[in-house]
């Protein structure tokens, strides 16, 4: 079986993914794989270049992020041309890395359903907070400004929506145990 995790910036999907490798589960973080991709499959890297010109992978011909980003964060065909490569990339990714694993395991995806990933999915669990939680969680973390963090927020699907679409909702806020929801969604509860 394999279940993906999802949720909006700041709500706490690496935490569950965290918990569950500690407890042996085999966990894929497409965020991760995807730029590992971009810095190490040369079908992509040259997809990349030629959508976007040489200057977005430094000397050492590792992504420019930065340089990347300032071509695709504010012009929608260009973030739709370089999603158009990396998604299927990293969906052929995952697929090969779900052929390896042996019984249920897991996968981390912030964009799930803008991305087609949700077909990967037999089960969803989309991990949830309070607003003012998750941009206090992202402002420690990333040392971005309020309002960075809530443009990010307002780039993705509302968290409501993700938690309509989900098989299971998880709470990640001082009022409930992530382990115990965790568990019980093991256990089959």
């Amino acid at each position: 079986m394999l279940t993906a995790i999802t949720g909006g910036i700041g709500t706490g999907k690496s935490i569950v993914s965290r918990l569950l490798r500690t407890m042996g589960y085999a966990v894929y973080d497409c965020d991760r794989e995807a730029k590992r991709l971009m810095n190490e499959d040369p079908s992509v890297k040259a997809s990349l270049i030629a959508a976007f010109g040489a200057h977005i992978y430094n000397k050492e011909g590792q992504l420019d992020r930065k340089a990347l980003a300032a071509v695709i964060f504010n012009n929608s065909e260009s973030l739709q041309r370089a999603n158009a490569i990396i998604h299927p990339a990293t969906f052929d990714d995952l697929e090969r890395w779900k052929q390896r694993q042996q019984g249920r395991c897991f996968f981390e995806s912030a964009i799930l359903w803008e991305s087609g990933f949700d077909r990967q999915a037999d089960e969803i669990w989309s991990i949830t907070a309070p607003l003012e939680l998750r941009i206090s969680r992202v402002q420690i973390r990333d040392h971005s400004t309020r309002e960075q963090i809530l443009a990010r927020i307002r780039s993705q699907m509302p968290q409501d929506e993700k938690d309509r679409r989900a098989h299971h909702v998880i709470h990640n806020d001082a009022g409930h145990s992530v382990i115990a929801q965790v568990n019980a969604l093991l256990a089959g509860k």
